[in-house]
């Protein structure tokens, strides 16, 4: 395959979909593959059937060297995944321990070249109830954030959040660190002198802050009931954050946006512009989830102008993922089995 297909899913297996792919040829990946022995998809050439959780990491590293392959070397790749609990020694840790699959998986991943950025905690605020008595309720999952090289493509900007300081709280001066008068500010006295500047525009960035590695975002269900959901705000920062609004359609360069930043007051945003000389036009950038499952990615990716591509293993999941981008009245994804 010489052209890189988009807004299509590819039904096949992930580990022989993403070899016939072009390299170098996508932008961001963003996808979620079965966890270490959680869910059965009733095909046999599944992974996450696995019987120890190395055998679980080396088929994720098969499919996590096609998707270095096809990055653009300003590319990123998120991966979201969960942890389980060993039921015997045999898959890989003592029964009842915490197998350390996301661990397990993360360290090899760094091992084989990829660089890892960031490790975001999805902190859910809607974690479903269980039943057990001897330990904590799991209601968090990881997503981890790689790059294949140290210069990568990254607009912060999209995804930054409003500043919020606490509520104004007097202090006894008398009983507080006794602070010379020349260096007393307009709010000195208050623990809210800090946030008072802040909402006057005059400390901190003028979009917002960044919004850190600890995400509280709801699960998500859907109808069609696919085992495991994406929430469409856990996409949406990653694809923001690091898919390119436009890329050049000849050397596929991300297009930027110059801002410059005025005594802390406001940012002058500039149109966005192409980075190279090829005088081509642009195309949006494109996202690729070799594990589309539900097809999250791909909705959100239509929702914000982006292509996408998604690759799925079991033919059942076609129907729900061109049901979802109907109801978002986008077109029907083309399907290539």
């Amino acid at each position: 395959m010489s052209r890189l297909p988009y807004n299509q899913l590819l039904v096949g297996d992930a580990r022989e979909v993403l070899a016939t792919l072009p390299s170098e040829s996508v932008d961001c990946v963003i996808t979620s593959p079965p966890y270490f022995r959680l869910r059965n998809y009733q095909d046999e050439r599944q992974i996450g059937l696995e019987e120890h959780v190395d055998e679980w990491v080396r088929e994720l590293m098969l499919v996590s060297r096609q998707i270095m392959r096809l990055l653009k070397k300003t590319g990123s790749f998120w991966l979201n995944v969960g942890d389980t609990f060993s039921r015997t020694a045999s898959e890989g840790a003592t029964e009842k321990s915490l197998v350390l699959a996301p661990e397990r998986l993360a360290v090899a991943l760094a091992a084989d070249g990829w660089i890892l950025r960031n490790k975001v905690v999805w902190a859910k605020s809607n974690p479903m109830p269980t039943s057990v008595r001897d330990r904590l309720s799991c209601t968090h999952e990881i997503v981890y954030f790689f790059v294949r090289d140290k210069h990568y493509y990254f607009d912060l900007d999209t995804i930054r959040v409003p500043h919020v300081g606490r509520p104004s709280q007097p202090t006894d001066v008398s009983t507080a660190w006794s602070v010379p008068d020349e260096w007393r500010g307009p709010s000195s006295g208050r623990h809210n002198g800090l946030t008072s500047l802040k909402q006057r525009g005059l400390v901190g960035h003028p979009l917002g802050k960044n919004p850190g590695d600890v995400w509280q975002l709801a699960t998500a269900g859907y109808r069609g009931q696919h085992h495991a959901v994406f929430p469409e705000r856990l996409v949406e920062k990653p694809l923001l954050a690091t898919c390119p609004e436009k890329v050049c359609s000849r050397c596929g360069r991300p297009w930027t946006k110059d801002r410059a930043r005025n005594l802390g007051r406001v940012a002058m945003q500039a149109a966005i512009a192409p980075e190279c000389d090829c005088s081509a036009p642009a195309q949006p950038g494109l996202v690729l989830d070799p594990f589309m499952g539900s097809g999250t990615v791909a909705s959100v990716a239509a929702q914000h102008g982006r292509r996408w591509l998604g690759v799925e293993l079991n033919p059942s999941f076609v129907e729900l993922v061109t049901d979802r981008l109907a109801r978002h009245e986008h077109s029907p994804p083309k399907v290539k089995t």
